[in-house]
């Protein structure tokens, strides 16, 4: 196809002006490289990988394709225990680690920032792009990034949270819509009862910055990219819609909460984390929150939260498991990864042919 705006495609080295979203936990290096390999931007995410970890789903993808890919990091700021609300947010889990015979002090995994060791693995490696989430690393790593060639982007849910990534030196900015997946990544601003939707974020991002904007939340097929093109975006990242191909590493339990969904499944909640993520309701969700004011600070939360997961889903529940999804779960197909790519791109054309008459 021929894309009118090449703006992302040449500054990504890409053919198409799409995007996988780097989804921790479901993203995988088959993933990436079948995304790339059909010619949109592959991602994988490396905010739950140790250094190993991420260096192995180095490896895979750069085994597996020549052409660029995405690695994504969160950038929160490390936070210190505090005893006494761990303590009580604990207690307010205590009748779950009893009902699953999880001993109340068990701690889950957390969330590691991006660093100077996980930079030197990137600088290794060199992807074409690094995307971060939850603002920018500091200004050090960011040099270095920049210096070596990388391609910077980041999230933005606000005008003024894309203006702050542009002045920083943000290459392109994900304009990242109320109806998206997983976690929102503001760091401006944290009421999420006046964030915008897609549709109200893309053109006023557009206006305020002069970098590429990449339209992010609900979109799942060609229909979404056309309107995120017309509303001058410059390209779509896409998640949910990702979500059942064979190369997502998303559950079973998941995947079958997913095909159960529909656009009212939803809500921003933060008990599985302390920061707002929008996920399926379930039970955990319906019964400390959505949002919970006593949540430890992110990703603490997570420590308290995620032992519940295992023992839960061992007896085929999703009571305590985060179904991360956006508000159009019914978009997602089950298909290769790499045909959902170009599936997207042939109803983007349509769409686009039908619009021009």
């Amino acid at each position: 196809m021929n894309w009118q705006d090449r703006r992302l495609l040449d500054l990504f080295g890409i053919e198409h002006p799409i995007l996988q979203a780097p989804m921790a936990g479901v993203t995988s290096p088959q993933m990436a490289v079948a995304a790339s390999e059909a010619g949109a931007l592959g991602s994988i995410a490396g905010a739950m990988l140790t250094l190993d970890g991420l260096r192995q789903e180095f490896q895979m993808v750069k085994q597996g394709t020549a052409k660029p890919f995405n690695v994504n990091f969160f950038v929160h700021k490390p936070q210190t225990l505090d005893a006494a609300r761990d303590a009580a947010w604990r207690r307010k889990l205590a009748g779950y680690y009893e009902e699953l015979g999880v001993a109340p002090g068990t701690k889950g995994p957390s969330r590691a920032a991006f660093d100077a060791a996980a930079c030197d693995l990137v600088l290794e490696f060199m992807p074409k792009v690094a995307s971060f989430h939850f603002g920018l690393p500091e200004q050090t790593l960011m040099q270095r990034l920049k210096a070596a060639g990388i391609v910077v982007i980041a999230s933005a849910t606000t005008a003024e949270e894309a203006r702050w990534l542009e002045g920083e030196g943000t290459d392109a900015v994900i304009a990242q819509g109320a109806e998206a997946g997983g976690h929102r990544g503001m760091f401006l601003d944290d009421d999420i009862a006046r964030q915008a939707g897609t549709m109200a974020l893309v053109p006023q991002v557009v206006d305020a910055v002069k970098v590429p904007v990449i339209a992010a939340g609900g979109i799942g097929d060609g229909r979404g990219i056309a309107a995120a093109l017309a509303l001058g975006a410059a390209g779509a990242q896409i998640g949910t819609a990702f979500m059942l191909s064979p190369e997502a590493r998303t559950g079973a339990l998941h995947r079958a909460a997913l095909k159960k969904a529909g656009d009212n499944s939803t809500v921003l909640t933060n008990v599985f984390t302390g920061r707002p993520a929008r996920g399926i309701v379930n039970r955990i969700v319906r019964e400390m929150g959505p949002m919970s004011l006593e949540a430890p600070a992110f990703p603490l939360t997570a420590e308290a939260t995620q032992p519940l997961r295992g023992p839960a889903e061992a007896k085929g529940s999703t009571d305590f498991t985060p179904l991360w999804s956006g508000q159009a779960p019914t978009l997602a197909r089950e298909m290769p990864a790499g045909e959902l790519v170009k599936s997207m791109v042939r109803e983007t054309e349509a769409v686009l042919s039908r619009v021009r008459g």
